[in-house]
């Protein structure tokens, strides 16, 4: 009975992607002791959706990792700042700089490779 509580309790514990806006990418992604992995996404492109469920896994798997998403839509202003032309695009940053960007969907082994 315990070991199933601590189980229920870790699984609400597990990090998941962050929603990245103009007001926190300061405080989540430059000034970040961990890389950070962000997904540029809108919910009307079928290839992000596809990748939601790979960078939330992510997320709850590496907590060594820093892991957003940016919604083109809503934060034109930081997709104008990373050149994102289409979606998905990935970036890792590492120390606030970009260290790779890459767009289309990608399967998890290849994501993680870039980190």
């Amino acid at each position: 009975m315990v070991w199933q509580e601590v189980k229920a309790m870790w699984e609400d514990y597990k990090m998941t992607a962050i929603n990245i806006n103009k007001n926190n990418f300061q405080n989540e992604v430059m000034n970040s002791d961990k890389p950070v992995l962000l997904d540029f996404w809108a919910p009307w492109c079928a290839p992000c959706r596809m990748v939601v469920p790979i960078i939330e896994e992510i997320a709850g798997e590496r907590p060594d990792i820093r892991v957003g998403k940016i919604n083109v839509d809503e934060q034109p202003e930081l997709a104008s700042e990373f050149s994102i032309m289409s979606i998905p695009t990935l970036v890792v940053m590492k120390n606030g700089k970009i260290v790779q960007q890459v767009s289309g969907a990608r399967p998890k082994n290849a994501i993680l490779e870039m980190l």
